[in-house]
């Protein structure tokens, strides 16, 4: 059985990114283009060493995104509010490391800690509603992401928590002191942030609470069926909200490669958009951590290479397409393997009720 959930669980993604392929293929040859010259131009862009880094850059923001949603997953919670939390987490992260002086390692640490506070507060809001007054956290969420988008416009005034460095349009915040800034390694003819280690690290530490822990196996439980948990004993309004608290708190650390080693300073410059990206990452990870690194590399490698498209007379936004396509082929293709693995379960306990049956005669 756990041979057939692994081959099932690598067809399934696979499936999907060559369902992908085939589609923009024939868009491309609607259009005149060669199908297999354009891949051929996206990977060897995408591959390039000096976009590479660029990638594995924004792969750890993606992936940590990914993490975020699929511990939402687990809990069947669907956290569109990640770009919100994750706003939040960067925001607070900024303003508190730039407002005291440390030793490196506590400084780093201490901006860390105010970036998961602050994601899972704001997450926090969410699950209340949810809990307490049965509130839909999709829309709560919603909401909670244009909110956190104002508060921050709002405290970024040269008045108050923001600046406007000479020669600039684009306030900012107070610049991180040298102690509270992370370095970047050199790889690929460039620089890579060290806050990868950090993610990796979250994706060992979200497998083994998931895996090796009661608290993991309550909220497994609780995410299976509500009900069953709560009459075994699960305080399963509780493991909603901590659930959701957790969520926010691993998505306010989806800015801090950014902040840390490259801009060392937050301001509405940061992209958006890691809701439906984290999202989107979990489904096709299959809320697995390595399958969530795969995808988000995927992801930022089909981003970078989209602008090379141009020069090739093909709209960038094609790889858009592809990304769609390949959401839906997985829903699709996971739906599929539920309902195959059911049949072999089915057929399973009827081939134990036979052996059965001819046992007793």
């Amino acid at each position: 059985m756990k041979k057939d959930r692994i081959f099932w669980g690598t067809v399934a993604p696979l499936a999907a990114i060559l369902s992908s392929v085939l589609l923009v293929s024939i868009i491309l040859m609607l259009r005149g283009a060669n199908p297999i010259e354009i891949f051929q131009v996206m990977i060897s862009y995408g591959f390039d060493p000096r976009n590479l880094v660029s990638e594995l850059n924004q792969t750890t923001a993606y992936y940590l995104a990914g993490v975020a949603a699929a511990i939402g997953f687990k809990m069947l919670l669907f956290n569109i509010g990640i770009d919100g939390q994750y706003r939040m987490g960067a925001f607070f992260g900024a303003v508190v490391g730039a407002a005291v002086s440390l030793p490196p390692v506590l400084h780093v640490l201490l901006i860390v800690i105010t970036a998961m506070l602050a994601g899972g507060l704001w997450a926090a809001i969410a699950g209340y509603l949810k809990v307490r007054r049965g509130v839909s956290e999709v829309i709560s969420n919603i909401m909670l992401n244009f909110i956190a988008a104002a508060i921050i416009a709002f405290l970024l005034g040269e008045n108050l928590l923001g600046i406007l460095p000479e020669g600039s349009q684009n306030v900012q915040t107070r610049p991180i002191p040298v102690s509270g800034q992370m370095p970047t390694f050199k790889m690929f003819n460039g620089e890579v942030y060290s806050f990868l280690f950090v993610a990796i690290l979250v994706g060992i530490a979200y497998w083994i609470m998931l895996n090796k822990t009661v608290f993991g196996f309550n909220l497994r439980a609780t995410g299976l069926s509500f009900r069953a948990a709560r009459s075994s004993g699960v305080n399963a309004p509780g493991m909603i909200f901590i659930t959701t608290v957790l969520s926010g708190a691993i998505a306010g650390l989806v800015g801090l490669g950014t902040l840390l080693s490259d801009t060392h300073s937050y301001s509405m410059a940061f992209p958006s958009g890691f809701a439906f990206t984290g999202l989107s990452l979990a489904l096709l990870g299959r809320n697995h951590p390595v399958g969530i690194f795969f995808a988000a590399f995927l992801w930022s490698f089909l981003e970078r290479a989209a602008p090379v498209l141009e020069y090739e007379g093909v709209p960038p936004e094609i790889v858009i397409v592809m990304q769609g396509t390949i959401v839906l082929s997985i829903v699709i293709a996971y739906e599929v393997v539920a309902r195959i693995n059911l049949r072999q379960q089915q057929r399973a306990v009827g081939k134990v009720n036979v052996e059965l049956a001819k046992e007793s005669k």
